[in-house]
């Protein structure tokens, strides 16, 4: 274990949904990282949470094996889980149930001076039910803190229904609305590669970039999600948080101090500057997906009907791709173009920023390619710069080379955080700056509702495209109409 923690308060943490997939892959091994660690504050204590009629000895169990599967074998200790499960206790009751936040209060015995964390990792339908239920038990006092998981409702109306309930039992600077995108280590790069290095600054802006492309694609297919996923669909899953998130932080502008309502502000103004998307530009500006069968890594998968717990006749959407625009001074003339989807033919989490060729081509023959910069998330986490540079031998011919910083490599010897550890200390210390604000995620909706409106008024049924692929066909076409290709 590393150096001890200076957390000045005591803090209990309760996980709601605490035998479902997030708890178990993800919140309970950070937290043991955490542990590891000695980042959690001394006596933290952490309650999982679920309907299921299981003894804490059970659900102990339970947790070591999801906590070993998921952490590497060098990184697990015995001794250390010993302790973290000292810290784990579990109880058995239905969060819609008002008079079973009764029974927790008691099993709590929580004290007003500590730090409460309400992690609500459950179908949104319970998030404003649960926080009701809080107030009335008295554990939504000052030092509570409620944690929002993705996704916050399924359109404009419902996110401001969601947002209004919770709201009226917890003020906004203690409610943390959680997209795990934004605690990984490369989006952190992102905003340190931008405002912290003064050769970016000056060409950050429509004078000297072409288009910019942020693609997040997935080789898996829905897995056991297929009963949320069908009713929600690659827009409201991916595009209306994760990439949008993405964009902002791309393309906002430098805050007044780095804290979380000067950045959040930043980010608020480049969703209240996108450019519409309704009625006929959805048919011109968007591009809907939905994988057929297909092979993928040698092995074949069926196609998204045939998936559990999916309509036979689904319409719902696997890939999105779009061009955004954003008409502000630094951004004007320059497209945006997002891709998500399901089933493609490699797994990436990127960003590709184009730059303009040079004013006169006084070298090249006019026709190779501009600087590049490459932000890769996932799988791999680097930062790539393309540059235009001289072959070798005779004559004057030109290749692009590549300035490549590995942030893996870079750090050696420093384990990468996973994004769930970040967050969920920020929370414990009450830092928002990674979390949506309440105006940011209405905005987001704001601006997608009509997409998703648009293709129900248009009967824009999503194209095919076997899994394994690039996506469909015309949304290669949304590029080269304009004389661009997606960059693989």
């Amino acid at each position: 274990m590393s150096e001890k923690s200076d957390f000045p308060l005591s803090c209990d943490i309760l996980v709601f949904g605490g035998t479902g997939d997030l708890a178990l892959h993800k919140l309970l091994p950070a937290l043991y990282h955490l542990h590891r660690e000695n980042r959690l504050p001394a006596d933290t204590r952490i309650l999982a949470l679920a309907r299921s009629a299981r003894t804490p000895e059970q659900y102990l169990a339970l947790a070591e094996r999801h906590c070993r599967a998921q952490v590497a074998r060098a990184e697990f200790d015995a001794a250390d889980w010993q302790s973290f499960a000292a810290r784990l206790d579990y109880l058995a009751m239905d969060a819609s149930q008002s008079a079973d936040f009764g029974r927790l209060r008691q099993r709590l015995k929580h004290s007003a001076e500590r730090v409460l964390v309400h992690y609500l990792a459950t179908a949104p339908d319970l998030f404003a039910p649960i926080a009701q239920h809080l107030k009335l038990a008295g554990l939504a006092g000052p030092q509570a803190r409620i944690v929002l998981e993705k996704p916050l409702g399924h359109s404009l109306e419902s996110a401001q229904a969601i947002n209004q309930a919770i709201g009226a039992v917890f003020d906004e600077s203690r409610v943390f609305r959680i997209d795990h995108y934004l605690g990984k280590e490369t989006v952190q790069n992102l905003l340190a590669l931008r405002f912290a290095n003064t050769l970016f600054e000056p060409l950050w802006r429509s004078a000297y970039i072409d288009h910019v492309q942020i693609s997040v694609n997935e080789t898996l297919g829905v897995e056991n999600r297929g009963a949320y996923y069908d009713h929600a669909g690659a827009m409201r899953d991916m595009v209306q948080n994760h990439l949008l998130q993405l964009l902002c932080l791309l393309t906002m502008e430098v805050p007044v101090h780095f804290d979380a309502e000067s950045v959040r502000d930043e980010k608020l103004k480049i969703l209240h500057a996108l450019r519409p998307i309704a009625g006929q530009d959805v048919q011109d500006r968007t591009v809907r997906g939905q994988y057929g069968a297909g092979h993928i890594g040698g092995q074949e998968v069926p196609a998204y009907w045939f998936e559990k717990q999916v309509d036979n006749d689904s319409d719902t959407e696997t890939f999105v791709a779009l061009r955004a625009d954003i008409d502000n001074w630094r951004w004007s003339g320059v497209p945006f173009y997002l891709r998500t989807g399901k089933r493609m033919a490699k797994k990436r989490s990127e960003i590709v920023i184009q730059f303009k060729p040079v004013p006169h081509d006084l070298i090249g023959d006019g026709t190779g390619p501009a600087n590049r910069l490459w932000i890769r998330l996932q799988p791999e986490e680097r930062i790539s710069l393309q540059l235009m540079a001289k072959t070798p031998g005779r004559g004057m011919q030109l290749e692009p080379v590549e300035l490549d910083l590995n942030l893996a490599q870079a750090s050696r010897g420093k384990r990468r955080w996973d994004a769930y550890e970040r967050l969920l200390l920020d929370v414990i210390e009450g830092d928002s700056t990674l979390f949506m604000r309440r105006d940011e995620v209405e905005a987001a909706w704001r601006w997608v509702d009509p997409i998703i409106a648009g293709w129900q008024e248009y009967y824009q049924r999503p194209r095919n495209y076997p899994a394994g692929s690039d996506g469909p066909e015309q949304a290669q076409m949304l590029l080269e109409l304009q004389g661009r290709r997606w960059l693989e």
